[in-house]
């Protein structure tokens, strides 16, 4: 018999909460059935971030510097105002209404803006003044945060200078607490990722220039389940994982005398997909030469 030559299965939401409804012996049939599997995925998606379990979602950011300044968001949050044309590279805008407070890091086009974290919120049609250039123009909304807390973590960066890349190493909070001059400024040799809602990058030492780029993995979260008919942002290799883990917490709910079953059958779909979720390079072993000279 012929092969179908097909290679295009990809289950939606509906195919994985339908699977996993059967592996707990039960039937998906209401609106709520699919209101409370989607839930569960969600859950899921959330626990395989913390098990580091997504790396099909890191992506490459890039961040230029600014002057001064040392605090970045692990993403970018872009404010779209009247005219960016005055307003000054690392000077701090202040809401004349709102009384919030932000730093331009950079100006994408002659309406839009880069900011660091706001200290609030942005009043949508709000005047903001520029503290250095005293520049004024209006604000149209507030800027959202949504790509910088959709980040999970950053896991490598390097900074770029006349095009040559040198890494930066990454420290603790602990670490970067006792960097005794935080203000001393240079190309950046350190980063401590300041993991809260919205996460912040800060580097050291403070960038002395506008010009050199910041450019570093992160991963960032799975799209979330919010339809039955979306498919999910889980390369084909996992769908057993996922249809697994999802039966699983499905069964807590409503099958639990499957429960322990379905548990060990996902920690052994999940442990399969973690082993295979992982980079690969090429492994040398050089031997000592002092040893076989018999020097020491």
């Amino acid at each position: 018999m012929a092969v179908s030559g097909s290679k295009d299965f990809e289950p939606n939401v509906a195919d994985y909460v339908e699977e996993a409804f059967e592996r707990c012996g039960l039937e998906f049939r209401t609106g709520y059935d699919a209101v409370t599997a989607r839930r569960s995925m969600n859950f899921l998606f959330a626990d395989w971030a913390n098990r580091g379990l997504n790396r099909w979602t890191i992506n490459q950011f890039s961040q230029t510097v600014a002057t001064g300044i040392s605090s970045y968001p692990a993403g970018a949050i872009t404010a779209t105002v009247g005219s960016s044309a005055s307003l000054t590279l690392g000077e701090t805008i202040t809401g004349a209404t709102s009384a919030v407070t932000a730093s331009i890091i950079t100006k994408p086009s002659a309406t839009t803006v880069t900011l660091t974290v706001p200290s609030g919120t942005f009043t949508s049609g709000e005047t903001i003044t520029g503290g250095t250039s005293l520049a004024s123009t209006t604000i149209s909304a507030s800027p959202s945060l949504k790509d910088v807390q959709s980040t999970i973590d950053v896991l490598s960066a390097v900074v770029r200078r006349s095009g040559s890349d040198v890494s930066i190493s990454r420290v603790s909070r602990d670490d970067y607490l006792s960097i005794p001059t935080k203000s001393s400024t240079g190309r950046p040799i350190q980063f401590y990722v300041d993991r809260q809602i919205t996460p912040v990058i800060k580097v050291w030492l403070t960038p002395e220039n506008s010009t050199d780029i910041i450019i570093y993995d992160r991963l960032v979260r799975i799209d979330d389940a919010d339809s039955s008919i979306n498919t999910v942002e889980v390369p084909f290799r996992f769908y057993p994982c996922l249809a697994a883990g999802l039966a699983y917490y499905i069964s807590m709910k409503r099958a639990p005398d499957r429960m322990q079953f379905l548990k060990s059958v996902y920690e052994e779909e999940f442990l399969r997909a973690a082993e295979e979720d992982r980079d690969r390079a090429s492994f040398s072993i050089v031997p000592s030469y002092s040893y076989l000279s018999g020097t020491s």
